[in-house]
């Protein structure tokens, strides 16, 4: 989380000191409209750069996951600059029509429109990029007028991608549409940018970002992105136990499949009509058979029709490996915490050690609330072929696992890392007890991911 504030603050930060490093942020006088023009500018500003770096995020950058330390925490920060530039626009639209409104109501005069527009000066309009400056200045209306409907349609779009229970299909579908209303905006903000700035190292900095948002925009447009980590597969078995609610798939996937780590995650797409999902890879990657396991819990329509949706031979797509939960660290201790689902890396990271072993010492705390003899079978015996101490924890009512608990039973648990999979309050519930309690907060690893 540390690296995602760093990344959302010093975008931010960065862009306001450039914008106060010229005189355009400075009002001629302190009346309305001359600050009202500085603070759409500053925040016209902000509103895109943030869309624009998500945008980015968007197309599944290995270079960004790299840096962020994984695609779950570029996603976070992804939502992040989202919600950022919803909040931002917002104040941006306020301050443009609240001065409207308040002359329509007789409650202020009207400035004088005749003169050249603020932040174009004389001089500038009679230099060598006059033609440009011209165009640029026959479009403010139109652009004033399809900036303020595609704010109004990403406006919704944004609120709708961040109501959990919005069908997670109509999620996608609409969220690509984001990707037009980004394009619209773009030109909105090529036209009223002051022209004079576009020189300026915030001018540099801006274009830089409205040329890379806009061409991730048209590859997610068109699907493009993240198309050179995909590749082919068919199912070979599938295994489905109700009182888990949970489907495991096998899938025989092509040989361009590049392998992958324990720990890491796929984009799957069983139906193009429904668009990829992403699940945890539960096996280890052996490139004698070329098959890798997949475990889906039912969390909506989707998921609970696969079950009786998916048969043997069917045809995948997938996308990937993505992900750095994958185990690196040189502890000597780990102690490994999953819930539910969760416990899909820990299987996969399991099955890797029962063949290449390993030094360190580690404890496993699996939480769920119900479990079959045949998963328990296979955890209790993965965990024995891993050298791995297993704690399995049946839960039904949130009271059978505690930070307590497992410093209890690891008495040396402030000298190794954790590893947590699971919810994302029951994360940050045990990181704030154990990091208050001693424990390193870079010691303490957390899959981050969600999609919205």
């Amino acid at each position: 989380m540390t690296t995602i504030r760093i990344s959302l603050w010093s975008l931010l930060a960065g862009l306001t000191v450039l914008w106060f490093s010229q005189s355009a942020a400075y009002p001629e006088s302190f009346s309305v409209f001359p600050i009202r023009t500085a603070l759409t500018s500053y925040t016209g500003i902000l509103a895109m750069g943030a869309m624009s770096v998500a945008m980015i995020l968007a197309t599944r950058s290995k270079w960004f996951e790299g840096w962020l330390n994984g695609m779950d925490k570029s996603y976070r920060l992804h939502k992040w600059l989202g919600i950022t530039a919803l909040s931002v626009s917002v104040s941006h639209w306020l301050i443009v029509t609240l001065p409207k409104w308040m002359v329509d109501w007789g409650v202020l005069e009207a400035p004088d429109r005749s003169r050249v527009p603020p932040g174009i000066s004389e001089q500038s309009v009679q230099s060598a990029l006059e033609v440009i400056q011209e165009t640029l200045l026959n479009q403010r209306g139109l652009a004033e007028f399809v900036g303020e409907y595609a704010f109004y349609i990403a406006l919704v779009l944004m609120v709708l991608a961040l109501v959990k229970n919005f069908p997670y299909k109509r999620f996608l579908q609409t969220h690509t549409v984001l990707g037009v209303c980004y394009l619209v905006l773009v030109f909105h903000s090529i036209v009223l940018f002051p022209f004079d700035l576009w020189l300026h190292p915030l001018g540099v900095v801006m274009a830089a970002l409205l040329v890379g948002g806009t061409v991730s925009a048209v590859l997610i447009l068109t699907r493009r992105h993240g198309q050179s980590n995909r590749t082919k597969g068919k199912i070979t078995a599938l295994t489905y136990q109700p009182s888990m609610k949970t489907l495991s798939v096998s899938v025989k996937v092509d040989k361009d499949w590049k392998g992958h780590d324990a720990g890491q995650f796929a984009f799957v797409s069983f139906d193009k009509e429904e668009g990829q999902h992403p699940y945890t890879i539960a096996s280890h990657w052996n490139a004698d058979n070329q098959s890798i396991r997949l475990l889906i819990k039912e969390l909506g329509d989707y998921t609970s029709a696969l079950p009786h949706k998916l048969k043997e031979g069917g045809e995948v797509e997938i996308e990937g490996p993505y992900g750095n939960f994958t185990f690196g660290d040189s502890k000597s201790r780990q102690i490994w915490v999953s819930a539910g689902v969760g416990i899909t890396p820990f299987m996969a990271r399991m099955k890797q050690l029962a063949v290449t072993g390993s030094s360190q010492i580690i404890d496993l705390f699996h939480v769920t609330s119900a479990i079959t003899p045949e998963m328990e079978e296979e955890l209790r015996a993965d965990a024995k072929a891993a050298n791995i101490d297993l704690h399995l924890i049946i839960d039904s009512n949130g009271t059978g696992f505690s930070a307590e608990k497992l410093k209890h039973l690891v008495p040396e648990w402030k000298q190794g890392s954790l590893w947590f999979c699971g919810p994302h309050q029951m994360g940050r519930t045990l990181k704030t007890h154990l990091t208050e309690g001693g424990l390193r907060a870079d010691s303490f690893h957390q899959e981050l991911f969600e999609m919205r």
